[in-house]
């Protein structure tokens, strides 16, 4: 007995000597924090105090893996100097008066004849030598000193819109080249994956159809009877198959191990609803035909006269062919609105009618969700629903004027609505992805995981195969802990 209460104390002695060397171990010693932990401290220090960081938040944002920009026109991200390029290549000039682009031979072959001084339409060259000149193009071929010059105050919405008239003649006839230089742009801001709102999509017109419309009687049989005789246009039927090719030949060589793009088709809301109909005909085929058209969309502003006369109707329209092809995907624009645009009660059911008529999965913009018609309820069904918004804060405060606090993101990140960050049309506001990573954080606060799940969302509310999906979230796994690892050992690094 005394024999084991012997070696019991000595038991007890030796615990309690390991617990005391275990507490004597220097904290230095302790477990060193995770390369994310290290992350999320530092950026939380940008973001600390009276005003961010804004350069090193800059930097930050520039360096980190971002998934997919989801909301992006093609013709409005290439910046004015690409399309000043592409004027001389194929053998244009532009208007010193109009600053619109002429394609008349003759007179461009007349133009080039007369010595520089005397010229009124001139080279890409001539325009990007010429500073006053190249100023006041960039004042109409995009945003760029729109608040800092007297020259030209058109409303800001006119002056977005506007932009695309002017390059409109060469921004669909370079399109390899095109892409090509978005890809490099978005590789250099570490973006993954982009989806592009690509090119109008294969139009035709009836007549009889539009007769209905404007009479109000448009009914399913007359929508099956001209989607029927949209089957038996050949010219139509071609032009779709042109579209296929042209996107054959336009992506060759975009998608690598390092980047992926997809296309999207689109229809003008503000055309005749017969042509509408058959842009949203052919953008479904596409869609449902094509490996890498992954998605339908309708675009133009969303203010005008017949875009919102016809609006029910277009929702109408998406309804009758996502019955027909319920596989499609749809990322319609929808609820681009601010009060004082339009009458009141046309911001309250735009989002609504593009979720449960037309049956989006994604919303583009969804400004006006603070004056639709039982907005809580619908913000329930986009949760429970899992349909996220395409934000994108540069282009609505510009064209809406809405920003900061009174943007809705704040509604939906506090009830629970998905949401993701794009650019929208990056050449046309000269931003790009991490400017308005940027700007989500100044103005909103998150911590790291929150800027983290935006990243990785925006790869998994993308329109793309769940296999490459999935393969693209591994990817975006191993770049942040790239990244993380980057932010821990510069974070050692101590200032001179």
């Amino acid at each position: 007995m005394q024999k084991n209460i012997v070696s019991l104390k000595a038991a007890v002695l030796a615990v309690n000597t390991a617990l005391a060397l275990l507490c004597a171990v220097p904290q230095a010693q302790a477990a060193a924090p995770s390369n994310e932990e290290v992350t999320r401290r530092h950026f939380a220090a940008l973001l600390s105090g009276g005003e961010p960081k804004l350069a090193e938040l800059t930097m930050f944002m520039t360096m980190l893996p971002k998934g997919g920009d989801l909301h992006h026109h093609y013709s409005g991200a290439i910046y004015a100097e690409q399309y000043l390029e592409w004027v001389d290549q194929q053998g244009y000039c532009v208007s010193k008066q109009s600053y619109m682009i002429n394609t008349v031979a003759a007179e461009v072959a007349a133009e080039r004849a007369k010595p520089l001084a005397e010229r009124n339409c001139l080279s890409g060259v001539d325009v990007m030598q010429n500073n006053t000149v190249l100023a006041q193009l960039l004042q109409r071929w995009s945003d760029k000193d729109f608040y800092n010059h007297s020259a030209i105050q058109s409303p800001p919405d006119r002056q977005f819109f506007d932009t695309f008239a002017y390059f409109g003649p060469v921004s669909s006839t370079n399109t390899a080249d095109g892409l090509q230089r978005l890809k490099q742009r978005a590789m250099q801001e570490n973006l993954r994956y982009i989806e592009t709102i690509f090119e109008i999509a294969p139009i035709a017109q009836d007549a009889a159809f539009d007769q209905l419309a404007q009479a109000g009687k448009v009914t399913q049989a007359d929508l099956a009877a001209l989607a029927a005789r949209l089957e038996d246009n050949q010219p139509f039927q071609q032009w779709i198959n042109g579209y296929k090719a042209n996107v054959d030949a336009s992506s060759a060589g975009i998608d690598d191990a390092n980047f992926t793009m997809r296309y999207q088709p689109f229809a003008l809301r503000f055309l005749s609803p017969s042509q509408v109909f058959s842009q949203i005909v052919s953008s479904f085929k596409l869609a449902r035909s094509h490996p890498k058209i992954v998605g339908v969309n309708i675009v133009g502003q969303e203010s005008t006269y017949v875009s919102m006369r016809d609006y029910k109707l277009h929702m109408r329209m998406f309804q009758f062919l996502k019955a027909r092809y319920p596989d499609v995907k749809l990322a319609l624009h929808a609820g681009e609105l601010a009060l004082g645009m339009v009458q009141p009660e046309e911001l309250s059911f735009h989002i609504r009618d593009a979720i449960d008529t037309a049956g989006a999965s994604r919303i583009g913009h969804g400004m006006d969700i603070a004056h639709e018609t039982a907005a809580l309820a619908l913000m329930k069904t986009m949760h429970d629903r899992d349909i996220p918004v395409e934000v994108n804060l540069s282009s609505n405060q510009f064209i809406l004027g809405v920003q900061g606090e009174a943007h809705p993101v704040t509604l939906y990140r506090k009830y629970g609505v998905p949401y993701v960050l794009a650019t929208d049309d990056a050449g046309v506001s000269r931003n790009n992805l991490s400017g308005e990573y940027v700007l989500y954080a100044a103005r909103y606060k998150p911590d790291y995981a929150e800027i983290k799940k935006l990243s990785l969302d925006s790869i998994r509310y993308s329109f793309l195969k769940d296999g490459e999906k999935q393969q693209l979230l591994k990817d975006m796994r191993n770049r942040f802990s790239q990244f993380e690892a980057a932010i821990a050992a510069a974070a050692q690094v101590k200032p001179r």
